[in-house]
Order: structure tokens, then C-alpha cells, then sequence
């Protein structure tokens, strides 16, 4: 199994020097991926354009969406965003999509939520189209729960991406996706990527952490606390969550930073090196 660290671009407040700092250090390291979420309504980065910037400072780091928010992006528009980093990058983008959870989202741009799957899978039909010029094309993976997500990367992309929680709650739903991937008629396996948050040092650092998952992934209501108790804070935590994805099948797990400070990054770097 492959492990990423997440860019800090969706925590309020970070500057853009960091990130590419954060980047071009991530590369010097052992750290096989760079990913990037997706907020309309929320004080963060763009990630088409973060990743723009970052395959032009980079030149072996893989770069992720994980995911961006597939119904909110006009496809042509979409389409020529992720070939000009694939091309900037030499070949570098893996391009995961869901719908996204937050009506906020959808507000924010005025679009409806209805039909919003429809209109997934006519993006994924049409990038797929699109990047068949590219050598190679972006690896399409899809987010989501639901079977109807799971039956959408069976059916129109190379992979799915799931959204945290322990190590079991990933093999469930890979095992799933490959049951889906399978009664599609697709050959071999899927492609399979998850993903954690971490926050590592002392307490007050910690606690920043957890501040910032409480608000990130408020819109959850009660179950946002179930999420923030997720959050590995020590490297013994982060040591049993990489060896139990790995035991589960997971090919690529990204690691996603709460709090915006290199330090985190050298920390974690230590773990995974270890």
C-alpha cells in the first residue's frame, strides 16, 4: 500500500507559501501522493488551481482530488483544468469525484441537488471521452457510500475512494465495490483509495486539530464527534491505522493534516518512515 499526505488548503487561514512548501517537502519525503478536498462554502483553497501550481513545483509526487465535487463543475470547463495539470505534471493526477454531502455547497452556486447523480455520471462518461488523447489519461475514481455510488465506479471509472473511519468500515466498503466491479462485468479489480486525518504534537496542537474537524465536518449534526474521535493523534494510532488499511486491500491511503503546520508534516514523515 501506498501512503499520501493531504495539502492543509481546506484549513481557514493557511497561506499558499505554505502550500507549496508542504509540497515540494512532501516530495523530498517518503510520501507517494499529494491530495486536495473540495469546498465552495468554507474558507479553503481551490483545488484545480492549488494543483496546478503544485505540479509545476513538483516532479515525481503523485496529486489526488479526494474529492472534488463532481455535479458543482461544468465538464468542458472541468475537463480542461485536468488535462493541463496532467500535462503540466507529466502524467501525475488521479481525479476523484463524489456529490458531496453539504447543501451549502449547492447554495453557494445556486444548483439544485436534484438530478445531481444523473449528472455525475454524464461527467464521468465525458472525461472519460476527454482524456482519451492523453497518455496517459487521469485514473477516474468515485466517493461515496451508497451502492449507487459503488455501482457508479463499478461501471464508469478505474476506482473508488472512500472517506475515513477504521480500518473495518474501509474493507466493508471495498469489498462492495469490488462485488460491484465484478457484477459489471469489469475485469481485475478496482482501483482502491481511502483516507484519515491527523493531528500529531502536544496538546493545545491537538486540540487545533480537533477544533478543526468539529468545524469542517459540522454539517453532520450529532455524528461529528464520532468523526473527530477518529482523528489519530499519536504515531502509535497512526501506525495501527496504516497497517490495518493495508491488511483490508486499500492500494493508496492519504493522509489528511488538521492543522496547517510544516511541523506536522515532519512528524508524520517520521511515522511512515519508521
Amino acid at each position: 500500500m501506498q501512503v499520501g499526505i493531504g495539502l492543509p488548503s481546506s484549513i481557514p487561514g493557511t497561506d499558499a507559501r505554505i502550500l507549496l512548501e508542504w509540497a515540494q517537502r512532501a516530495e523530498a519525503g517518503p510520501f507517494a501522493s499529494l491530495g486536495v478536498v473540495d469546498r465552495m462554502r468554507y474558507d479553503s483553497h481551490e483545488p484545480m488551481a492549488l494543483l496546478s501550481a503544485v505540479a509545476a513545483a513538483t516532479s515525481r509526487i503523485g496529486l489526488v482530488t479526494m474529492v472534488v465535487i463532481g455535479p458543482l463543475r461544468r465538464t468542458p470547463i472541468f475537463a480542461r483544468e485536468a488535462t493541463t495539470i496532467q500535462r503540466i505534471s507529466q502524467g501525475r493526477l488521479t481525479l476523484g469525484l463524489a456529490l458531496g454531502a453539504r447543501t451549502d455547497d449547492y447554495d453557494a452556486l445556486g444548483e439544485h441537488l436534484e438530478g445531481r447523480g444523473r449528472r455525475l455520471e454524464e461527467q464521468l462518461a465525458d472525461l472519460r471521452d476527454d482524456f482519451e488523447e492523453l497518455t496517459p489519461g487521469p485514473d477516474l475514481l468515485v466517493g461515496g457510500g451508497s451502492d449507487t455510488s459503488l455501482l457508479r465506479a463499478a461501471r464508469l471509472a478505474d476506482g473508488y475512494v472512500h472517506g475515513g473511519g477504521p480500518p473495518r468500515s474501509f474493507q466493508r466498503a471495498a469489498d462492495r465495490a469490488t462485488n460491484a466491479w465484478t457484477e459489471s462485468g469489469r475485469p481485475g479489480r478496482p482501483k482502491l483509495w481511502a483516507q484519515g486525518y491527523f493531528s500529531l504534537g502536544d496538546d493545545a496542537t491537538i486540540e487545533r486539530g480537533r477544533a478543526y474537524m468539529q468545524d469542517y465536518y459540522a454539517f453532520t449534526g450529532p455524528f461529528v464527534d464520532k468523526i473527530t474521535e477518529g482523528l489519530l493523534t499519536t504515531p502509535q494510532s497512526i501506525v495501527q491505522f496504516v497497517r490495518g488499511y493495508a491488511e483490508a486491500g486499500c492500494d493508496h491511503l492519504v493522509l489528511l493534516p488538521a492543522v496547517a503546520e510544516l511541523e506536522q508534516q515532519d512528524r508524520l514523515a517520521s511515522v511512515v518512515s519508521s
